[in-house]
């Protein structure tokens, strides 16, 4: 009888054993043909959109769209996405939800459905064996470092066989039957998403090329801008920044000032993965978080409720002692009994149960 096979254990530097070769093939040819049109049409829009603008210059109005439909659809996914559907950091009314998830999935960044369970599974495996988009995938070498970030930032979506299945990671909104509506809408939605910046075009300037530059702004540039940046924080915050809290071993996830802005707050990465379920990430002094102020917003409109705010003890709690890191060597997080999450709502119970 054959050898048994035994798995190696994971020792936080080595590459991870499914990236032999042929581990891990890639998508089939429509996945893959799909994904390279949505991550290449973008940039080619913001290419053009660059050309055009050299010399020339660009109109307010288009400036204007770009920055409407960014901030719209950008907090979609932070708030949206992120904060409400995959961790359950607050309860919300049943409209705001929806229009949270239509918000979202105008980024063309995934179905509510399939952006939660991608995003659980990576904070169950975070940047070990199993993570999706772990940047230290095949290794720590150099040339492991470029190859893992380039796979951290896109790769890992043109891959076959490291998909988080929704029944597993998202059954909550496997359940949930408006998620159901919005996520077999999510080809409208999109559409849509170019529709609108078009039509407002057409009706502030009465002619095509006024509408058409206005799509190239507000659809095609405004997509790139949030891609990349929502990518970075995969790739670029499990890389660079500081790691002031404790987060569970191998876990490098970091807070990199640079992309505080343009990730609403969700480049406060650190805290995130010390305290996954919190509303707030940015959790030092000067850390804006505007996914955060929106969220208390909410809350003050009513719209809203049950928000775990951290408390200064919580976040205290979590800061990391001497000698703690996150590296290679690093013993596993544990936490005093009072910083338990607390129960989990309902709606959150899958995403907090991989934690």
């Amino acid at each position: 009888m054959p050898e048994p096979v035994t798995a190696t254990p994971y020792d936080g530097a080595s590459a991870f054993p499914d990236t032999e070769p042929g581990a891990l093939p890639l998508a089939g040819p429509v996945q893959v043909g799909v994904t390279a049109l949505l991550a290449a049409g973008p940039l080619a829009g913001l290419a053009v959109a660059l050309w055009l603008a050299w010399g020339r210059g660009v109109g307010l109005a288009d400036l204007a769209i770009l920055a409407v439909a960014y901030v719209i659809t950008g907090l979609g996914v932070t708030v949206g996405y992120h904060r409400l559907f995959t961790h359950g950091s607050f309860r919300a009314a049943p409209a705001l939800r929806v229009a949270l998830a239509i918000a979202a999935s105008m980024s063309f960044e995934g179905t509510p459905i399939s952006w939660v369970a991608t995003h659980r599974r990576h904070h169950a495996f975070s940047d070990r064996p199993g993570d999706p988009h772990s940047p230290f995938r095949y290794g720590t070498s150099v040339t492991g470092m470029s190859r893992g970030l380039l796979h951290a930032h896109i790769g890992w979506m043109f891959l076959r066989g490291d998909a988080a299945p929704a029944d597993r990671y998202a059954p909550d909104l496997l359940a949930d039957r408006s998620m159901r509506i919005v996520s077999r809408a999510f080809p409208a939605i999109t559409a849509a998403s170019l529709a609108i910046p078009f039509g407002v075009g057409w009706a502030l300037t009465g002619d095509l090329r006024g509408a058409l530059l206005a799509l190239l702004w507000g659809g095609l540039v405004r997509i790139a801008l949030l891609q990349h940046v929502t990518w970075s924080v995969n790739s670029l915050c499990h890389v660079l920044g500081r790691r002031p809290f404790s987060a569970r071993r191998f876990d490098r996830a970091a807070n990199f000032w640079p992309l505080a802005l343009p990730s609403f707050g969700e480049s406060w990465h650190n805290y995130h993965h010390s305290d996954p379920t919190s509303a707030r990430h940015g959790a030092g002094r000067g850390e804006v978080d505007i996914s955060a102020g929106v969220i208390a917003l909410f809350e003050r409109l009513g719209w809203v409720w049950d928000v775990r705010w951290p408390s200064r003890q919580r976040i205290e709690a979590r800061r990391r002692t001497p000698g703690s890191g996150t590296g290679p060597g690093a013993a596993p997080r544990r936490l005093p009994l009072d910083c338990a999450p607390p129960e989990p709502s309902r709606e959150s119970a899958a995403a907090t149960a991989v934690h």
